[in-house]
């Protein structure tokens, strides 16, 4: 098998100090590698807005700090790559990289011709992706492996040792021996039992599921063909295996399990790993749904070795079987009411892509992926791989990630890193109490006989200028109050709170919208900026010349919503610009405030 190509060194081994952390703006020529380091590994919005995220949508998952940029590697080797110290990191991972497509090649293809041209290809494009020490591994590991799919036409070249994994996974499961096992109580557990049914139940939920996990985390059981099937006593034995990390206890105490019955009800986004495990992973799945929780499991898009992917799900019987009570979401963009309304449905187990064939990238993932992650309560992690890009990095999410592997020593191994404490979130159900609030008040100013005024006009439809667009928009109802008596004017510029994004604020005024106490729904037009101008004593900036919430990506969506309502609420009154006129503006950029096209051209 051809070797990596080899570079020039000293010979010497270098012992490399922690990479400092990078700071923009203190070097052009810095600066200009790690804008490069984005766009050469197609992770840079602006460059390839059709493959990465928006900072936005990154924003749903990670914690970052103003002018603070994510990368999806870990903090060792984003600074090799940006201080270019350590290039026998670097080129230990590629060559893991090259030999591991390598080994496939030289496995799977038979033709002695096409072998050898198959190298020779991925060695030229090796050559190519690896010269600037640049291109992260997991990118160049897409890249070789593309062209390895394209060039065969093998649509899944581990197939058939991941479909023999499940199935040999399953049959641990299936076991009468594993049954007689899992149910078995020791003598000791019963020498000082609980108190209470309650507590009874919640230890044994606690025992199932580390059962089910040191299961899950022995992988030997379904890589190799069984000798023969595992005796009760042997399945015990796998029980037994020690569970390590400081994520343990933060796990159990996350679930409930142990503590108190019944169990707190989670919403979980699952991310899997391997075949073979997922078997045994979705046993554990199931086990938390009975106990209420909601499940999002999260496969990869396709294949990536032997990690399992979503078309497993169609093409394994093993995993069809365990999949069929749960619903597949397809939508890469669903939008945030038809995911709170998936959310809420009975399914209590759901699955869907991440979008990417990589271990786990972040910027390249899919607008559902990245909402989901939004929405749940915590993200489970699993394998080694995952745990580089979750945990060997400085960065904090917006969610409580634990991470299960299996440690070097056979142990079960649980880290646990919380949500960074300065995030702020909206639950869809914190934001249906705020509407809910809102009409308590429109409620209230209809039994006083007030006329109740909705007003919706531009807030953050012109990028930077949201203080400014709050400011007229107040003074505009200002000055409406002043001239009309007994009403009640809503100016939703007063209920933005800092970490609402589009999608929180939409999902909140639909519900107020929708609430049928609305007797005038206002649109802001040219003439009401220009009043709010005068009475502010400014001239008005060439950004605002012109505008009125025709140009709104939101009173666009809301003319929507407030023709519906008409329909069924006939009396309500529409003031502003001609309904024929919202038109221009339909669609948000990811969890920003205004139109997708506008970012483009802002950029």
């Amino acid at each position: 098998m051809p070797s990596a190509p080899k570079r020039k060194n000293s010979g010497k081994t270098e012992v490399i100090a922690p990479a400092p952390v990078y700071v923009p703006r203190q070097s052009p020529e810095k600066d200009a590698w790690f804008t490069s380091f984005f766009i050469e590994n197609h992770l840079d919005y602006f460059t390839s807005p059709e493959k990465a995220a928006s900072d936005e949508q990154i924003r749903f998952m990670v914690y970052t700090e103003p002018n603070e940029r994510y990368y999806p590697c870990s903090d060792k080797m984003f600074g090799a790559i940006i201080w270019r110290n350590n290039s026998a990191h670097i080129q230990k991972a590629y060559n893991q990289v090259l030999q591991r497509i390598l080994a496939l090649i030289e496995r799977q293809i038979e033709d002695p011709w096409e072998k050898a041209y198959l190298e020779s290809l991925v060695i030229n494009k090796y050559q190519h992706e690896t010269r600037d020490e640049i291109m992260m591994p997991s990118r160049l590991e897409k890249r070789l492996m593309r062209i390895y799919l394209n060039r065969t036409h093998i649509e899944d070249p581990y197939g058939v040792e991941k479909a023999e994994s499940n199935r040999r996974a399953q049959a641990l499961l299936d076991a009468p021996e594993f049954l007689q096992a899992f149910n078995h109580v020791a003598e000791s557990a019963l020498q000082n039992p609980p108190q209470t049914l309650g507590e009874i139940k919640s230890q044994i939920a606690a025992v199932e599921f580390q059962r089910l996990l040191c299961l899950a985390n022995t992988p030997e059981l379904w890589r190799a063909p069984a000798e023969k099937m595992l005796t009760e006593a042997e399945y015990l034995k796998v029980f037994e295996k020690p569970i390590t990390g400081e994520g343990r206890r933060p796990l159990m105490d996350f679930l409930g399990f142990g503590r108190q019955y019944p169990p707190k009800r989670r919403k979980i986004l699952w991310l899997a790993d391997e075949s073979g495990e997922v078997v045994v992973d979705l046993a554990l799945i199931r086990f938390l749904a009975s106990h209420g929780n909601k499940v999002i499991v999260a496969f990869k898009e396709g294949p990536l070795y032997t990690k399992a992917d979503i078309l497993d799900l169609g093409a394994d019987e093993v995993l069809r079987t365990a999949m069929a009570q749960a619903v597949i979401v397809d939508d890469p963009r669903l939008g945030k009411n038809e995911l709170v309304r998936t959310l809420r449905s009975d399914v209590p187990i759901l699955a869907l892509s991440d979008g990417t064939s990589e271990n786990l990238n972040l910027i390249l993932v899919s607008t559902t992926f990245a909402r989901v992650f939004k929405e749940v309560d915590c993200v489970i992690s699993r394998g080694l791989d995952q745990r580089r890009r979750l945990f060997d990095t400085r960065f904090q999410f917006t969610q409580e990630i634990f991470n299960i592997a299996t440690g070097e020593d056979g142990s079960v191994s649980i880290l646990h890193k919380p949500r960074h404490s300065s995030v702020i979130k909206f639950s869809h159900r914190d934001l249906e109490n705020k509407a809910n609030s809102i009409i308590g008040q429109m409620k209230a100013a209809k039994a006083k006989g007030m006329t109740v005024i909705f007003y919706s006009g531009i807030i953050g439809s012109i990028p930077g200028k949201i203080k400014m667009a709050k400011n007229i928009m107040s003074v505009f109802v200002e000055h409406l109050k002043k001239q009309s008596a007994m009403t009640f004017i809503i100016n939703p510029s007063e209920y933005y709170e800092p970490g609402m994004d589009a999608d929180d604020l939409m999902y909140m005024w639909e519900i107020v919208q929708r609430s049928g106490m609305i007797d005038i729904w206002r649109f802001q037009t040219y003439e009401d900026i220009v009043t709010a101008f005068q009475l502010l004593a400014q001239r008005i900036p060439p950004e605002w010349v012109g505008k009125d919430a025709t140009y709104s990506t939101g009173c666009t969506k809301e003319m929507t919503i407030a023709i519906d309502v008409q329909q069924k609420h006939p009396e309500m009154q529409l003031i502003g610009p001609g309904k024929e006129r919202f038109m221009r503006r339909k669609e948000y950029g990811v969890g920003k405030m205004y139109d997708q096209r506008l970012g483009m051209m802002c950029s």
